[in-house]
């Protein structure tokens, strides 16, 4: 069927995507004239947002003349940042890193100067690349906390003292560009569909020092009425030994606060386990360390109920469990795996992957540079391009 959309912006992405890779499959493949396609693939190319390459096959004409997208005629700011550390990434257009540096920071030091940190990380990378802030077409940002995706300014984040209301994207306004900021497991859900993106419906599920769950419908991150949609962690579930848990929200019996990567430390700590942080806990796992492995699995079942919840009301096709706590790997997903399949509906369970995140590391700056890019080639971007500016330099 016709793709809808046959705007600048909607060629280019079925050209980024590798969904066509000439102007006869673009015509093909939105329903659009061949004259549309052709004036809007010219105002790419002089744009330097697309180029011909070679020739694709004949099918018994003249072979198609392939289009090729520039990744190369600008360059993102990726930023991934965590309660305990930073990465800040540079790449170009099609995502590919062209620097990229972490370092540990105190997400509680407050905005201005956590955000001065991710700044002079940015310079740094910047400098690696051989590149300056006149080259950064935008700058996308995860947090670790509940965003308004339309104004960047974190909402009550409970774990980023300091933080509330502050507008993330001033913090960037020597780059004169777009800056996007949103929750960190939206961004690190969109790094897990990459950039050829998916028409799946997933749950990207992040367990660390919170709970988090980044929507994907449809391929695209489903953020909600005011972008709070997926904050899983404060879900009320059933306490352990039924003594209730305060969580950092205010609250009592929140999911992360149960079975969170701060939960379970406790519960090591008052089991007697020789740890002191949940890394220690997790390389005990790993090790096949009886205790710690039943703790794990508890916190998988616990994760896993909340699950199957959600598995019975958004039927999706994958969950992807990341995170550092996620890291623990096959205990804890024995224990989600044992929870979701064992009360989800057999329809809603029957095709369901429960998988953890190939490249956890990763995802964070891949989404943040995704977001970036995505926002940067709308339709305005296209239509407005800096990248046939003389003065601006590409990407290398």
């Amino acid at each position: 069927m016709a793709h809808p959309s046959a705007s600048a912006s909607a060629l280019l992405r079925h050209v980024r995507t590798g969904r066509a890779r000439s102007r006869a499959e673009l015509v093909a493949l939105t329903g659009a004239s061949r004259n549309t396609v052709t004036a809007r693939v010219d105002q790419l190319i002089a744009a330097n947002l697309l180029a011909e390459g070679g020739r694709g096959g004949s099918t018994g004409g003249r072979p198609p003349t392939l289009l090729e997208f520039n990744g190369g005629a600008g360059c993102v700011l990726a930023v991934d940042l965590g309660v305990t550390s930073v990465d800040v990434a540079v790449t170009d257009l099609s995502a590919q890193v062209l620097a990229t540096v972490g370092h540990p920071i105190d997400i509680a030091d407050g905005p201005e100067a956590v955000l001065a940190e991710v700044d002079r990380l940015a310079q740094q990378v910047l400098t690696e690349a051989r590149l300056t802030p006149a080259d950064v077409c935008a700058v996308g940002i995860g947090v670790p906390g509940p965003v308004e995706f339309s104004t960047g300014r974190p909402v009550h984040p409970p774990i980023m003292p300091g933080w509330h209301d502050f507008p993330i994207p001033t913090a960037f306004a020597r780059y004169d560009c777009p800056v996007y900021a949103d929750n960190d497991v939206n961004v690190m859900a969109l790094g897990e569909m990459g950039i050829a993106g998916s028409d799946e419906d997933v749950l990207v599920v992040k367990v660390g020092t919170g709970i988090g769950c980044g929507i994907i419908v449809d391929g695209q991150v489903y953020r909600g009425a005011q972008g709070s949609a997926g904050d899983i962690g404060h879900i009320s579930v059933p306490p352990p030994n039924g003594h209730p848990v305060v969580c950092r929200c205010g609250n009592e019996n929140c999911l992360e606060a149960i079975a969170g990567g701060g939960a379970l430390l406790r519960a090591a700590v008052a089991a007697g386990l020789p740890v002191t942080t949940t890394r220690e806990l997790l390389e005990l796992a790993r090790h096949g360390d009886g205790p710690t492995l039943e703790l794990v699995r508890d916190a998988g079942r616990t994760i896993g109920t909340v699950l199957a919840a959600l598995v019975n009301f958004f039927n999706p096709h994958r969950i992807v469990m990341t995170g550092g706590v996620a890291q623990a790997g096959a205990p804890l997903l024995a224990g989600i795996r044992e929870a979701v399949y064992g009360r989800s509906l057999p329809l809603a369970a029957r095709a369901l992957e429960i998988t953890v995140s190939d490249a956890p590391a990763l995802s964070g700056r891949l989404g943040a540079a995704l977001m970036a890019i995505e926002g940067y080639l709308d339709e305005d971007a296209v239509s407005s391009s800096r990248a046939d500016d003389p003065g601006r330099r590409t990407a290398r």
